[in-house]
């Protein structure tokens, strides 16, 4: 059995979750190595996300490289994956997900003083926080987990909102002071989730990474990833999208998308059938944009 490549990024978390898929990969029989990638990313760090505008901007040097063969597969945050894939890659696995939340750390949200100063890179967030809080001061934040977790500690911010998963996978997750709400405090698309590409070609790579599918986590990454696809496909659209697998095996979705103000807000519910993920990220969509959030795509110019 040759060796497979996994492509990453270079951070302390990229590393964790391709080392967490390298390990399950060993256990099915496979040997593995690390090829660390630089994206445009990783190297824009003095703008905000959302003025950058591009799609991919994790995720474009990595696909290149699966295309090029220079690599098997790739280890991805799902919250990353712009919702349309270049010719010829696919996602292949969707392991089990850690928690979609958002985490405040340095404070609660209630216990933030007026006027208070958080940091967050993320529209979506930013948006929300807002949505709750108008008092508050939203700065932009960017860096690596440790490194926005850093700039909290010397006291730039009040607080900062952060992924619940990324904490709890590098073991930081005693650093949280709140776990938002996700019927509130509605998660990014994918949030938590770790997605696998790999070439569509059922070559090595791409028979290894589907063993490491979860059924559960695939439904409800595909209704959300419908969703955002709906409302445009870019990551940095100033959506919410939390989709959970009832009882009975229906998806049950939650949707928000709010102005970068916070003054408008648009929520939406939708309920289907478990074997139509798709459909139901398309109706909550559908729902959303009914309601009035075609408003907020024209504002941040989707």
């Amino acid at each position: 059995m040759s060796e497979l490549v996994i492509g990453s990024r270079g951070s302390k978390l990229a590393l964790w979750q391709a080392n967490h898929i390298a390990a399950k990969l060993a256990a099915l029989g496979h040997s593995t190595r690390i090829d660390i990638i630089q994206t445009t990313g990783d190297k824009i760090t003095d703008v905000a996300l959302s003025k950058v505008g591009a799609k991919g901007l994790f995720t474009k040097e990595i696909e290149e490289a699966l295309l090029a063969g220079t690599i098997d597969l790739a280890v991805h945050s799902a919250k990353d994956m712009p919702t349309e894939l270049p010719v010829g890659l696919v996602l292949s696995a969707f392991p089990e997900r850690e928690d979609p939340r958002d985490a405040l750390i340095g404070s609660t949200l209630a216990a933030l003083p007026n006027g208070a100063i958080v940091g967050t890179s993320s529209l979506r967030r930013a948006a929300q926080l807002r949505g709750i809080r108008q008092d508050l001061v939203i700065n932009d934040l960017r860096g690596n987990v440790d490194t926005r977790l850093r700039k909290q500690a010397e006291g730039q911010y009040a607080a900062i909102v952060l992924a619940a998963a990324g904490l709890t996978r590098l073991g930081w997750q005693d650093r949280i002071t709140e776990y938002l709400d996700p019927e509130v405090f509605i998660p990014a698309v994918g949030q938590g989730a770790l997605a696998i590409e790999t070439r569509d070609d059922s070559g090595a790579g791409h028979a290894a990474a589907m063993k490491l599918d979860d059924a559960a986590t695939r439904t409800r990454v595909t209704a959300e990833r419908a969703a955002l696809a709906a409302m445009g496909g870019g990551c940095q659209v100033p959506l919410g999208a939390h989709a959970v697998v009832g009882k009975h095996g229906e998806i049950n979705m939650r949707g928000i998308v709010v102005s970068p103000d916070g003054r408008f807000i648009v929520n939406a519910t939708a309920t289907g059938a478990g074997n139509d993920p798709a459909g139901v990220g398309a109706a909550l969509a559908k729902k959303l944009l009914a309601s009035g959030a075609s408003i907020v795509l024209q504002q941040v110019g989707m």
